[in-house]
């Protein structure tokens, strides 16, 4: 994994890195075989369809780049910009929309691609939002649904992992804007 100096403790991979603990969730080799798995997914189930995938901005930037290489069909691509963390590792339960779509989903099959699903309030908020403008379809594609009780109830079509209620980095996940770029998914142990 490039030059990211990992180490083995008690049997696990853990990479130091900027005076944090990363623990190796989710490897690079088992993110690209399921995003494929996914996209073959959504290529079968719209074969006839045109989808319109709805990015969330920023966590899915990398999420959506590999999955629409993986979709077999043509797609349009539009992005949304959400904020209900700030620079906290939980929720505030406020959502707002800080970067809306650009062109109409009116009549159209709409696909949200979402990084994380955590307590459900932000993915129940973009939906309603979304549905309020009448597209003909929405289903919803999150490469991770994490483990924590939730505050809504959502409907997630196209899952990618289920994982423990853990903060993770990597993958175009973040903490305070920084470890988007790590190949992986690991969650962060304890500030060293």
């Amino acid at each position: 994994m490039g030059l990211y100096k990992f180490k083995k403790i008690n049997g696990e991979k853990v990479l130091i890195y900027d005076n944090m603990k990363i623990k190796v969730l989710i490897d690079e080799k088992k993110l690209r075989r399921r995003v494929r798995e996914l996209g073959q997914e959504i290529t079968r189930d719209y074969k006839d369809r045109d989808p319109v995938l709805v990015s969330v901005l920023r966590g899915s930037f990398i999420f959506i780049a590999d999955i629409c290489r993986e979709i077999k069909i043509p797609v349009t691509f539009d992005f949304m910009a959400v904020s209900s963390y700030g620079n906290s590792k939980v929720s505030s339960g406020i959502v707002r929309i800080t970067k809306d779509l650009e062109f109409s989903i009116e009549n159209k099959e709409v696909i949200i691609i979402e990084d994380i699903v955590d307590s459900g309030r932000t993915l129940n908020y973009l939906v309603k939002n979304l549905q309020a403008r009448n597209p003909k379809n929405i289903e919803v594609c999150a490469l991770l649904d994490k483990d924590v009780p939730r505050k809504t109830e959502n409907k997630v079509k196209y899952k990618g992992f289920d994982i423990p209620n853990k903060f993770v980095v990597g993958y175009g996940l973040d903490f305070e804007e920084k470890y988007r770029n790590f190949p992986f998914l690991g969650h962060i142990e304890n500030e060293q």
